[in-house]
């Protein structure tokens, strides 16, 4: 891979990083304790927001993952390891990295 190719990943990754933080921080208020005011709130609407607290941490959950696996590939990037698989040290095809600039193992090792 030539050093445009690798400065161009960078810039994806860290634009990707940038999007992630930001909705991790608009995503912060779905996770934050639903009070249970039986005055205010009737049964179903608790069950309703206990609900979308639930799938706002999950979305939150993914996001931490999806942020760790950027981080892991802008240090690869930092080693002079990016583009090649973690696993059995061969290149990762180009056209691999393009659909998921993230992913650190060539298409043999994914498959097991």
């Amino acid at each position: 891979m030539i050093d445009a190719e690798i400065a161009e990943f960078s810039r994806k990754l860290r634009q990707m990083l940038d999007q992630v933080e930001t909705d991790k921080e608009l995503g912060q208020d779905g996770t934050r304790t639903v009070t249970l005011d039986q005055q205010s709130v009737g049964r179903l609407s608790r069950m309703d927001a206990l609900q979308q607290q639930a799938m706002a941490r999950a979305q939150q959950s993914r996001r931490d993952s999806q942020a760790n696996r950027i981080r892991a590939a802008l240090a690869r990037i930092g080693q002079g390891e990016y583009g090649y698989c973690t696993e059995c040290g061969d290149e990762i095809a180009l056209a691999r990295l393009t659909l998921d600039p993230t992913v650190p193992t060539c298409i043999a090792c994914a498959r097991g």
